[in-house]
């Protein structure tokens, strides 16, 4: 197919958006059943984090950059309306266009807006997860523009017709014989078709990838990216990444659009040292990443000559508010906790109905949505606490304090709603437990019943509150005697004697 011949349309996400699949518990008996899926993941997920491991013991002061990290993300968060303006001003002053956006409909429709007054019929993107938060490929797709994915994992996952499982690795979920076969079904539909003499080796899958990807770098006239960090003093944008497709999007294209949530922001450059040894090695297992592109303002004759930032909210500050969840903003994107997590390792990511996968997205997602859809109520629950991940993540992230913290929403959102009787019994619970006196009482009551059912069970009993737990289980009646009356009558003996 000649580049006159390519269509200008993107290949079809699955039905429906990330909220509309399924809540947590069904999903991940569905992906329970992919056998070829779990072998996948347990492969690439093992090799990963044993990578990270080996590189984190490299370095003798690992827990103390961890500490920074944390440190320096709390500060900005602390601080982040001061420093949002400030690196507005910095981007402002270099010839950035900034634009502010509520939520992802308004950055697509900004995004879209650019694109249609450019008049161009397609875009190269960068790996990027917040667009893949707003469905910004869809959007664009709706407008008649085509939205090319450019990393390798990425077009993947597009070109599979599929959805992100990892995030660093998209395309985890795959092998490289279900590779072949989707770039030699697909990719001759979009663009240069796969060599009819490929094989199903990496290097060939590779090579396959660039020769197609090589006519939509050379020809787009946009590109879209994240942003892995923005320097609030001097404006700079920073993007990490390991093909180079990134440093092709960001260097071809007249006009580039950076979608950046507002808690990337990093004080001054000297932070970003901290998290450039963090990052790669929590992420790839790598020293360093192959790619570290920063940009700072428009150059004449250098690279794109038009450049706009969006600053995404989109729920953000709602986590900000909230001070036992505004942990989960220092999130640098590495995918550690996945890698780690067993209830990842076995569902993958397509289970959690977000981009966002594994602990990170069971924190995250609740926090940016809200706990009111059945997807975002599930998350808090889709863990085991076991902590693994709190151990390996690069900015000390508190993963556990944080799900029983969303556990404890999703309740009171739920009952607030709809009473039920455990909160019934547990409030009467607190009102015992809270005053000795009441304990007495009940102690009392508990005496009485003791004495009328004697030695039969209480699980024989028509009560209404058995319910299904007690069908399976036998329970003793109250004890005849209390424990103060136990204790009075030890203590009269003992003056006695």
């Amino acid at each position: 197919m000649t580049t006159q011949e390519t269509p200008r349309r993107t290949p079809a996400p699955p039905p429906g958006t990330w909220l509309g699949m399924p809540a947590f518990p069904q999903a991940a008996k569905e992906q329970l059943q992919l056998t070829e899926q779990r072998r996948n993941l347990v492969h690439a997920t093992t090799h990963i984090r044993a990578k990270r491991a080996d590189r984190a013991a490299e370095v003798p002061n690992w827990e103390e950059l961890r500490t920074a990290a944390a440190q320096i993300k709390n500060r900005v968060a602390r601080h982040l309306d001061q420093y949002l303006e400030q690196a507005e001003a910095a981007m402002t002053a270099a010839g950035i266009t900034v634009h502010w956006a509520r939520d992802g409909e308004e950055a697509n429709r900004i995004v879209g807006a650019i694109a249609l007054a450019k008049g161009v019929d397609e875009v190269v993107k960068i790996k990027s997860m917040v667009t893949q938060e707003t469905d910004l490929n869809e959007y664009l797709e709706s407008l008649g523009i085509a939205a090319w994915e450019t990393d390798l994992a990425e077009l993947i996952v597009q070109l599979g017709h599929d959805r992100p499982s990892h995030i660093l690795v998209p395309a985890i979920h795959r092998n490289r014989h279900e590779v072949h076969d989707i770039f030699e079904a697909e990719m001759g539909r979009y663009g240069t078709p796969a060599p009819p003499e490929m094989s199903d080796d990496p290097e060939e899958l590779a090579n396959a990838s660039r020769a197609h990807l090589r006519e939509k770098f050379l020809r787009a006239k946009m590109g879209v990216s994240g942003g892995n960090f923005i320097i609030a003093d001097t404006g700079a944008l920073v993007i990490v990444e390991s093909e180079g497709n990134g440093r092709m999007c960001l260097t071809l294209p007249e006009t580039l659009v950076s979608v950046v949530g507002i808690e990337k922001l990093l004080p001054t450059v000297e932070d970003l040292e901290v998290f450039l040894k963090l990052l790669p090695r929590s992420s790839t297992g790598e020293r360093m990443n192959p790619y570290t592109s920063l940009w700072t303002g428009v150059t004449p004759g250098d690279g794109p000559q038009d450049l706009h930032v969006i600053l995404l909210d989109n729920g953000r500050t709602n986590a900000l508010a909230d001070p036992d969840g505004r942990a989960a903003l220092r999130c640098i994107r590495c995918s550690a906790c996945l890698n780690i997590c067993p209830v990842y390792e076995r569902v993958g990511g397509h289970a959690y109905g977000s981009p966002y996968p594994g602990p990170i997205g069971a924190i995250l997602n609740p926090q940016l949505r809200g706990v009111t859809s059945a997807v975002d109520k599930a998350l808090p629950y889709a863990s085991t606490l076991c902590g693994a991940c709190n151990d390996v993540c690069p900015v000390k992230i508190p993963f556990t304090d944080i799900l029983v913290h969303l556990r404890n929403k999703v309740v009171q959102e739920k009952t607030s709603h709809h009473p039920t009787a455990e909160q019934a019994v547990f409030n009467s619970i607190g009102w015992v437990m809270a005053d000795g006196r009441n304990l007495e009482k009940v102690q009392l009551a508990s005496r009485a019943g003791g004495r009328v059912l004697g030695e039969r069970w209480i699980g024989r009993l028509p009560l209404p509150i058995a319910g299904r737990w007690l069908k399976a289980r036998d329970v003793d009646a109250p004890p005849a005697e209390t424990f103060r009356a136990w204790w009075a009558k030890r203590e009269q003996k003992g003056s006695e004697s």
